[in-house]
């Protein structure tokens, strides 16, 4: 059985992240997308913790990976149908322990139009 688009997604968005590839990771998602998360919310409160359009996603992942260049993420789990996928990874950054996370997009035409970020 092939797995769904959503799956190729979210694996091209994992090793787009891991290069530090930012053009790559947004080039992935719809221009009008949305990304949530409560790193966001703890960085930037003033967004309640959502950010909306590539340009504002270009600069979240430009300056997380600023300032920690050693981020990488692990995956360990990839489930999706043909609008939602789900990843879990550990999330490994210099001098903090590995902490689990799971990320979901939603998919449509082939771009992820909104993610949320879930963690401990």
């Amino acid at each position: 059985m092939t797995p769904p688009p959503s799956v190729a997604i979210a694996q091209a968005w994992l090793d787009a992240f891991n290069r530090h590839d930012v053009a790559a990771l947004v080039e992935l998602y719809d221009e009008h997308c949305t990304h949530t998360s409560p790193k966001i919310r703890a960085l930037h409160p003033d967004t309640g913790g959502k950010l909306v359009g590539k340009a504002a996603l270009t600069r979240w992942w430009t300056d997380a990976i600023a300032r920690l260049p050693g981020l990488r993420y692990e995956a360990t789990a990839i489930v999706g149908d043909d609008q939602r996928v789900v990843i879990e990874y550990l999330r490994h950054a210099p001098g903090e322990p590995p902490m689990p996370v799971a990320e979901a997009f939603d998919v449509a035409a082939g771009r992820i139009v909104a993610s949320r970020v879930y963690h401990g």
